[in-house]
C-alpha cells in the first residue's frame, strides 16, 4: 500500500501547517466548536484557581476545628490539581490563559468563595466568623463547580473523550467535595447526621480521579 492511500495519512489540514490543529478540526467533524469549548474552560479553571485561593483563606479561618480544616484543605489542593489537569487543555485548543490574573478572576465560572464577612474598609474581624457560615459558603462553591463541569461533560460527550475524560474525573471529585461539607454543615448548622462517606485522603489533596502525578510530577 502506498503511503498516500493510508486511510489518515492526510486529511483537511495541509501537511507542515502550522496554523492549523487537526485536534480542533476533528472537533469540528463531530459538530463541536472548539473555540467555545476552548472559552468555557477558560472560565472553568478561573473558577478552580479562584477557589484554590478563597479556600485557602476559609480554611486559616477554622480555628479550633481541625476537622473541618483537614477536609477544606483536601478539597483546596484538589481544586488546584483540576486548574493544573485541564490548564495545558485550553492551549492545545489554540488559546492560552489570560495575561492578567484579574482578568482571569474576572471571567471565573462561579462566584468567589470570598470570607462571609464585609470586607469594606480592611480586614475581617475573625470574631464576626464562625465555622456555619464558612461551611455553607465552602458548600456552595461546590455545587457551582457541580454545574460548571457537568456542563463540559455535557458539551463534549461523544464528540471529545479528551475534554470530558478531564472534565468527568473533574465532576467525581466536585460531587465527594459536596457531600463532604453537606456532612459537615448539617452536624455543625442543624445536628443532623447526614453521611458522606468521607474517609480521609492518602496524602492531603490526593484527587485520586484528576491529578496526574502518576505522568506529571508537577500536577
Amino acid at each position: 500500500m502506498a503511503d498516500d492511500d493510508r486511510r489518515h495519512g492526510s486529511g483537511s489540514v495541509e501537511p507542515g501547517d502550522t496554523s492549523k490543529r487537526v485536534g480542533m478540526e476533528a472537533l469540528r467533524e463531530r459538530g463541536l466548536d472548539p473555540e467555545e469549548l476552548r472559552e468555557r474552560l477558560i472560565d472553568a479553571v478561573g473558577a478552580e484557581f479562584s477557589t484554590y485561593y478563597y479556600y485557602t483563606n476559609l480554611r486559616m479561618h477554622l480555628a479550633g476545628h481541625e476537622d473541618y480544616k483537614e477536609i477544606t484543605e483536601d478539597a483546596r489542593l484538589e481544586d488546584r490539581a483540576h486548574f493544573e489537569l485541564v490548564a495545558p487543555r485550553v492551549y492545545e485548543l489554540g488559546g492560552s490563559l489570560p495575561a492578567d490574573i484579574g482578568d482571569f478572576m474576572d471571567r471565573a465560572s462561579c462566584p468567589h468563595a470570598e470570607l462571609p464577612v464585609p470586607m469594606e474598609g480592611g480586614s475581617p474581624d475573625p470574631a464576626d466568623l464562625d465555622a456555619e457560615s464558612i461551611l455553607e459558603v465552602l458548600l456552595e462553591a461546590e455545587r457551582c463547580a457541580i454545574r460548571t463541569w457537568s456542563e463540559i461533560c455535557d458539551m463534549t460527550h461523544g464528540k471529545d473523550p479528551r475534554t470530558y475524560d478531564m472534565a468527568s474525573r473533574i465532576l467525581q471529585e466536585e460531587i465527594e467535595h459536596e457531600a463532604w461539607f453537606v456532612e459537615l454543615l448539617s452536624m455543625e448548622r442543624d445536628g443532623e447526621i447526614n453521611p458522606a462517606g468521607h474517609f480521609v485522603r492518602g496524602e492531603p489533596g490526593d484527587a485520586p480521579y484528576s491529578t496526574n502525578r502518576r505522568i506529571n510530577d508537577s500536577a
